[in-house]
């Protein structure tokens, strides 16, 4: 009886793989959302990225392009694992970068603004954690079928527009922030005083 009473209610293949690309995209809709902050803190606010700082943003961007992939090809553990392996890189990184913010060198102070109380080193760990909290939901949600792997965006008109659109959007921040590091660090060491380039 209960076991017929949760078939009636089961989901159609092209349900879920749409849900699942849903869940993709907004993940990277708030991973974009996150850089884009970063950026306007830099460019608006002049708060350089230190070098620490600008290897959680390539974790990031790390992380978007195994989401990306699954945009393209469909649910993929192995783009999961690389997703993954970039949000521990920026777990170690950030974790790293709070410590030395706990207990800084002399003259080594974290200079940036804190946000509703926090540093953003301190976001990053968090962001991290809820990353790997995501993945561990899409996991369970779509990692024991495959039916995720049909294409949605074939039947769906929005989605077929969105998708390109944000991946698009992404890649340019990826762009944006690779020009940004050569025109901070020249050839030599990236410093938060000034773009090396520029003087």
């Amino acid at each position: 009886m209960i076991d017929t009473h949760f078939r009636n209610f089961s989901i159609t293949p092209k349900t879920s793989a749409t849900l699942h690309h849903i869940y993709m995209l907004g993940m990277l809709a708030v991973i974009a959302g996150i850089l884009t902050a970063a950026m306007l803190l830099q460019y608006v606010d002049g708060q350089l990225p230190c070098p620490l700082c600008l290897l959680q943003r390539m974790a990031l961007l790390g992380v978007c392009f195994g989401i990306m992939l699954q945009l393209r090809y469909g649910f993929s553990y192995r783009h999961i694992g690389l997703s993954m392996v970039f949000t521990l890189f920026l777990l170690i990184v950030a974790v790293r970068q709070t410590l030395l913010d706990i207990y800084p060198r002399p003259g080594h102070e974290y200079i940036g603004s804190a946000i509703f109380g926090l540093h953003m080193p301190v976001w990053s760990v968090l962001i991290a954690v809820a990353l790997f909290f995501s993945f561990a939901i899409q996991l369970i949600a779509w990692g024991n079928s495959s039916k995720s792997k049909i294409k949605p965006t074939k039947h769906s008109p929005t989605l077929r527009y969105l998708t390109p659109l944000l991946c698009l959007y992404v890649i340019a921040i990826g762009v944006v922030n690779f020009l940004s590091v050569g025109v901070q660090c020249g050839l030599g060491q990236c410093h938060t005083y000034g773009y090396a380039l520029l003087k």
